[in-house]
Order: C-alpha cells, then structure tokens, then sequence
C-alpha cells in the first residue's frame, strides 16, 4: 500500500537541497536566522516540465519570497536563481485573513 507524507530521499537528494539552499542564502544575502526551504515537485500539468524546483525564504519574520527553477533540484546552478537585486520583487502577499477567504 503506498504510503502518504514525504518520501525518503537520498543522500544525493540531500545534497542538492542543501546545496541549493546555500546558493540561496548566498545569492540573496539571507542571515543564519533567515529560514529558507528547497522542494522539488512534480508537475502533471501539460507543457509543464515534469521536475521543478520550488525556493522560498522568509526574512523579517513575516515577508515570504518565493521562486521557481523549471528543473529538478539535481540540476539547479547558480545562473538559476535571480539576480540578489530582485529579492524583493520575489516577496509574495500574505491573503491570510483577508474577506475573501
């Protein structure tokens, strides 16, 4: 029966991610109490490429940044990610609370 929540990943999944976040942390002169999360996901969308990468951070406790790289994490370098400029560009608006929802 298969099994619902996170699947195992390797060691070389690991890697990656960990890399990646390095990368991030780096590229968007985040500090050591700046969170910062890597995903990979797939996509069954048509046209949509079968492996992206998901990057999000939060700075200030509260601003969420977010972005994508259409390959798997494996293969993320660091002409990938957005120039350190663009951080805030990148910040998503919080809709928590909002009437509509």
């Amino acid at each position: 029966m298969p099994t619902l929540g996170a699947q195992r990943k390797s060691p070389v999944d690991r890697n990656a991610i960990a890399r990646v976040k390095a990368m991030a942390r780096a590229r968007f002169r985040l500090t050591d109490d700046d969170a910062v999360m890597v995903t990979e996901i797939e996509c069954g969308v048509p046209g949509c490429p079968p492996l992206e990468t998901i990057i999000a951070f939060w700075t200030d406790e509260t601003k969420r940044h977010h972005t994508k790289v259409f390959k798997p994490v494996a293969e993320v370098v660091d002409d990938d990610l957005p120039p350190w400029w663009m951080k805030d560009a990148l910040a998503a608006e919080e809709i928590f609370g909002c009437p509509c929802c």
